[in-house]
């Protein structure tokens, strides 16, 4: 699997539906909702848009989770909400967390301003360095990146400049893995 690299994976730009960085989180879920109609039905479908600047310069990406967190502001006031999640705190200590923080108390009952007024930079996931990998690097790179990042996806470079060319998704480096494991003559 060694010369496999991240380009022949990778879901190019173009392909990748995105939002301005300005647009409300309703204007966001909408563009979601469509790149979910047209995907190309041999791949699965993107749960990730790009964000992007007044540039069109990819700044951000927002998922379904920044999606829900969004629409909880108090989330912010938590601090990094996954190396919570990742910390193997309890359910009754994330319990009590959601108590304390008053999480979901009436999550759903002014949803639709909310999304009006909820801008997307103020809810997308800005990409860390561990975010990124170069377009030539090896799928057996990508792998290991993947799992100590513990990402869903990343971000392809191109060149000293690093512009972004596009998105490897677990997802497809996963069924590029099954696909090798399953032709094993055992």
């Amino acid at each position: 699997m060694g010369e496999i690299s991240v380009k022949d994976l990778m879901v190019p730009l173009s392909e990748y539906s995105s939002v301005s960085e300005e647009a409300s989180l309703y204007e966001a879920v909408l563009v979601l909702e469509e790149a979910h109609r047209e995907f190309d039905q041999k791949r699965y479908k993107y749960r990730v848009i790009l964000v992007h600047d007044k540039n069109n310069k990819v700044t951000g990406l927002l998922s379904e989770l920044e999606v829900l967190s969004g629409l909880e502001p108090a989330y912010s006031e938590i601090g990094d909400v996954r190396s919570i999640a990742l910390s193997g705190f309890s359910p009754e200590f994330l319990k009590a967390v959601a108590e304390n923080y008053q999480l979901w108390q009436e999550p759903l009952g002014d949803i639709c301003a909310k999304a009006v007024r909820i801008k997307v930079k103020d809810i997308d996931y800005t990409p860390i360095e561990g975010n990124y990998i170069q377009e030539d690097a090896t799928l057996n790179e990508a792998i290991h990146q993947l799992i100590v990042g513990y990402h869903q996806n990343l971000l392809i470079v191109k060149g000293e400049e690093k512009e972004i060319v596009g998105v490897l998704r677990l997802y497809d480096v996963f069924k590029q893995v099954y696909s090798v494991i399953k032709s094993c003559n055992l």
